[in-house]
């Protein structure tokens, strides 16, 4: 049974980004409709300012809203309880980092798997236009396939995937997959026994990587199985019943999370601070080390904002705090993004 105040979320099931939603919904037992694009549900409310998936309308809000980060903020303005961004404003911004890096360096392993390998390229073109429209004939389906495919690899420049920085992107994801079954060995998620949104945000990359493409889900099994056992329970954890002790402390958060934080400095950084430097120069392209290897690619405007977004998030924090993530971060190379002149 649906109510006149659920919220109505547009996506689809290959979108990694739908699918982070779609979980911190039911995880927080927030009511929703969930429509495919095109759905009749849909056709009259308002369009967003761009088309992005997933999209949410908020009941009785009279426009559309998108980006996953900003909407999981919004859900804790609105909806009280079952939070998941963590109490402690030092861990929570230690949170925001790690969904960033998977929102935003993750997903560069899911777009590049799915359009680099033959086998991922025909999985994902036989099932992505099936699952926009399950009544097509076999001739709308191979023109829709043929379509999603060439335009799909056509962007593959858009996360920076080319034969230069393949190697770079895949040994990341398989280093990420060893961190963290490790870091699962101490506590369930990210930041304790309870999922913060971070764990969301890598949940949603992972349906792909880990549940979906041929080539990162066979990765996965080889280096974490673990790592696919979690995508599992984590697609709806609407029966779990957090407490607020759950939550791990400051000082247990740094040392377990410490090889994460690593990886994300280790590839995520200069990527996200050569990017910027570029956007700000007007430059079309960029290139820098990543992991001791050339990294090229066209400027991404979307990640410089992440970029400011990161260091504006990091000011906000008092004195107190902001000692603790810069301790916490100091080492790991994301310390960069935050020294004196950086904005």
């Amino acid at each position: 049974m649906t109510r006149d105040d659920d919220l109505i979320i547009r996506g689809a099931p290959g979108s990694p980004y739908t699918r982070k939603m779609l979980s911190v919904l039911r995880y927080r037992r927030i009511g929703y409709r969930f429509a495919l694009p095109g759905a009749t549900i849909t056709q009259d409310l308002p369009r967003p300012k761009v088309e992005l998936l997933p999209t949410i309308w908020f009941p009785g809000d009279d426009e559309a809203v998108v980006d996953s980060t900003p909407i999981i903020r919004l859900l804790e303005d609105r909806y009280p309880g079952r939070s998941v961004i963590p109490d402690d404003p030092g861990v929570a911004f230690l949170d925001y980092l790690l969904e960033d890096y998977a929102d935003e360096w993750l997903t560069k392993a899911m777009f590049h798997y799915r359009w680099w390998y033959a086998a991922d390229i025909e999985r994902a073109g036989q099932i992505l236009p099936r699952w926009r429209d399950l009544t097509a004939n076999e001739k709308e389906l191979a023109a829709q396939s043929e379509y999603i495919r060439s335009r799909q690899i056509g962007r593959l420049y858009v996360v920076g995937s080319n034969e230069v920085t393949a190697p770079v992107i895949e040994a990341s994801y398989q280093r990420f997959l060893q961190l963290f079954s490790e870091h699962m060995n101490h506590s369930p998620y990210c930041f304790g026994w309870r999922p913060a949104a971070s764990d969301f945000g890598l949940f949603g990359q992972l349906t792909q990587l880990a549940m979906f493409d041929p080539t990162p889900m066979a990765e996965t099994f080889r280096i974490a199985p673990r790592v696919h056992a979690w995508c599992g329970v984590v697609d709806d954890l609407s029966g779990l019943e957090p407490a607020p002790g759950d939550w791990l402390t400051r000082d247990v958060v740094a040392h377990q999370l410490r090889g994460l934080l690593e990886e994300v400095g280790r590839v995520y950084v200069p990527v996200l601070m050569a990017n910027a430097e570029a956007v700000d120069a007007g430059n079309a392209g960029f290139s820098t080390t990543v992991d001791g290897a050339r990294w090229e690619q066209r400027t991404f405007p979307y990640q410089a904002k992440c970029l400011q977004w990161l260091r504006q998030e990091h000011a906000r924090l008092d004195g107190e705090d902001r000692e603790y993530v810069d301790a916490a971060l100091a080492g790991t190379g994301c310390e960069a993004m935050f020294r004196h002149g950086n904005g």
